[in-house]
């Protein structure tokens, strides 16, 4: 692991540290080059998105080959323990989600005598959901995705997947399993960023949407920040994954090396951070990693290598106060703490900007990326700061209600009046004296 110590690091070099993820999404040439296809889908339509899967997927699709049939959705197997443990996850979730969409329930008090006001909570009526396929398959953003905007409640809901690269066209069965068991029948095999203009534009074949989340390549990111501007909603940013882990001289270094390696092994863009207050941890943990980088695959070897070196690296700090004050300045997408259980909920307290957070060493990232049921769609580079993961409430929305008596009414009309004068909106003020109140 590069390593530094958070004391003698300048603003700069902090700067750097907590600095990822946005260059590449914003970077001017590939803003051209999604801008070209997103016009080109926004005019030629169904045309432009297989010429998108032509040109960069070397997959030759016709329109009529975008949609994933029915009789593929239904036919699609995996392993029966793929199938069993998607079961698991999708019940997880549901359990997780379901909690939340109870807790969002329309409310209404008497905020005045006379005077009500409250919210009606609603689903969102369409939502394009982006499954990723290009370094690896991923039927767990599919459930990640799919679970909260059922829960929801979604009238229309549209899911993209590129096809497995290589192939004729194919869709990796074990997304379409999950699209089966959760009743979502339109699924489309399209590439990232022209699924992005599809979903938002609407095509022939390609229903339109009003809002479009999931994570996928800075071409993906930058196709959803793009397709802002053509009044699509879409989340914070879901870029290249990282993890922190606090861990001080009571943690594993065995399994503190192995749950690094969870998010680390993801891309040569991955990020991941050790904080920790003890330098011989840091020793045991470099020790561990070189042997259990050693029997990785070599693509993944190379990415953990990245994610803890040039990107990333260990922290030293002089105290778990100090350690907390580092990671809110990080806003990690996820957080590990790897404390002695005497110190785990001061310094859970002490913690407000990640994505998620996991307690001890039983509660690793995988665990929570594949099937605790907590979300796993989470904001990247810095954006845990303003914004959440994925969950039935991204799929909601707030309609509030409120409600007046005639004696409230009157009681307000003085301070109506006097504000719609001093705004020189005459209307305003008319409304009510034209009722004598």
């Amino acid at each position: 692991m590069r390593r530094m110590t958070w004391k003698t690091m300048n603003d700069d070099d902090r700067e750097a540290l907590c600095h990822r993820g946005l260059d590449d999404i914003f970077d001017s040439n590939l803003r051209t080059s999604v801008g070209r296809i997103i016009d080109d889908v926004r005019v030629n339509g169904d045309e432009a998105v297989c010429r998108a899967l032509r040109d960069f997927d070397h997959i030759d699709i016709d329109p009529d080959g975008l949609r994933v049939s029915d009789d593929d959705l239904e036919r699609a197997e995996v392993r029966a323990d793929v199938d069993a443990a998607i079961d698991v996850a999708i019940t997880n979730l549901r359990t997780f989600n379901d909690a939340l969409r109870e807790r969002a329930a329309d409310w209404w008090i008497e905020s005045a005598p006379g005077m009500f006001v409250g919210e009606k909570i609603t689903p969102i009526a369409s939502a394009g959901l982006f499954v990723p396929s290009g370094k690896a398959s991923y039927p767990s953003v599919a459930y990640q995705l799919g679970v909260p905007a059922v829960v929801a409640g979604v009238a229309e809901l549209a899911l993209v997947v590129p096809p497995v690269p290589g192939g004729s066209g194919d869709v990796d069965p074990a997304v379409l399993v999950v699209c089966r068991k959760l009743g979502i029948t339109n699924v489309f095999r399209v590439n990232g960023p022209a699924g992005i203009a599809a979903l938002g534009f609407g095509t022939a074949t390609i229903p339109k949407v009003r809002k479009v989340v999931g994570p996928g390549s800075p071409a993906v990111t930058c196709a959803q920040v793009e397709m802002q501007r053509h009044g699509v909603a879409t989340m914070m940013l879901l870029g290249p994954t990282e993890s922190v882990v606090i861990a001080d001289e009571h943690a594993d270094p065995i399994r503190l090396a192995a749950d690094l390696l969870i998010e680390a092994e993801h891309g040569a863009d991955s990020a991941v951070v050790l904080v920790t207050t003890s330098h011989a941890l840091a020793d045991a943990t470099d020790a561990e990693l070189d042997r259990q980088i050693a029997m990785l695959p070599s693509v993944r070897a190379a990415a953990a290598r990245a994610a803890l070196g040039n990107n990333g690296g260990c922290v030293f700090v002089g105290s778990l106060f100090e350690a907390a004050a580092v990671v809110n300045r990080y806003a990690p997408e996820h957080l590990q703490l790897a404390v002695d259980e005497s110190n785990r909920q001061p310094t859970l307290d002490l913690l407000t900007e990640a994505g998620e957070i996991l307690l001890g060493q039983n509660t690793p990232f995988s665990a929570a990326n594949y099937l605790i049921g907590c979300p796993a769609s989470l904001p990247t580079s810095g954006f845990a700061h303003v914004s959440s993961g994925i969950t039935v409430e991204a799929f909601l929305k707030r309609t509030a209600v409120a409600e007046a008596d005639a004696a409230a009414l009157a009681r307000m009309s003085p301070a109506i009046i006097a504000l719609a004068d001093h705004e020189g909106f005459a209307a305003h003020a008319a409304a009510l004296r034209i009722r004598g109140v």
